[in-house]
């Protein structure tokens, strides 16, 4: 029964999405939609060959900004979250800070960036940093603040020190909101890259949806797109196998 509801949860979803792509080709080739407004699924897919040889230079650069990017939240979010759950008066000083500079928008924050840092590929991966870094951060102290109490005060009692506590029970307890922040961040990565080069600059997908978009080719837009939702389920794809290396209890709980 199990095995069945696994097939049945991944069959219901692909059959809808398929039927959509089927609405969306229809209402396209029948002309309630004009084309060249909104490509058809098939007008998307006959594109990718045309684009091939010049769209793998743009892939590698905002897979090299949005690595770099995430790499960087990653370690500044630990190193952060370490202190914070340390030194209180700093978590309550920092923290609602943190809060208050998400609700700035990254699309009025990217411009600065590249009028302070020009138009290379530093503001891009300073835009990755600032959309990966919050989840991580958040995720990582709500796991270090949900560890068992007792266990600390007994490990305390015991004599262990903060790095042992910190290392044998606090961030293992934590790694389940450490990776669900990370699963967030990842898909955010390339996001973040493609709207840093949106604003300018040489290479990467960014720059090239804005130039296909000025000359029209929506078609190519879409395949972008494309693109970039691909690149999003591939981080996120590894993340999870991360977890699933280091977590491997986690595997076994839920068989």
């Amino acid at each position: 029964m199990k095995r069945w509801g696994n097939i049945e949860s991944k069959i219901i979803p692909s059959v809808f999405f398929f039927f959509l792509l089927f609405i969306w080709e229809l209402v396209v080739k029948i002309g309630v939609v004009k084309q060249y407004i909104l490509p058809s699924p098939t007008d998307i897919i006959k594109v990718f060959p045309n684009i091939h040889p010049e769209i793998w230079k743009h892939i590698s650069t905002t897979i090299q900004e949005a690595a770099l990017g995430f790499i960087i939240a990653i370690i500044l979010a630990i190193i952060l979250a370490i202190i914070m759950d340390n030194i209180k008066i700093i978590k309550e000083a920092i923290y609602p800070i943190i809060i208050v500079s998400q609700t700035v928008p990254i699309i009025a924050l990217a411009p600065l960036f590249a009028a302070w840092f020009g138009f290379g590929k530093l503001p891009k991966i300073m835009v990755v940093i600032l959309v990966c870094f919050f989840p991580i951060l958040v995720s990582l102290i709500h796991g270090l603040e949900s560890v068992d109490k007792d266990l600390l005060n007994l490990l305390k009692s015991m004599g262990a020190s903060r790095f042992q506590i910190f290392k044998e029970v606090k961030f293992p307890a934590s790694l389940v909101s450490f990776f669900s922040g990370l699963r967030i961040a990842a898909t955010y990565s390339i996001m973040g890259a493609v709207i840093g080069e949106w604003l300018g600059g040489k290479d990467g997908l960014g720059v090239y949806m804005i130039r296909v978009r000025h000359s029209f080719a929506l078609d190519k837009f879409f395949a972008v797109i494309i693109i970039i939702v691909i690149l999003s389920m591939i981080l996120f794809k590894i993340i999870n196998l991360f977890q699933k290396y280091l977590m491997p209890w986690e595997e076994v709980n839920k068989n």
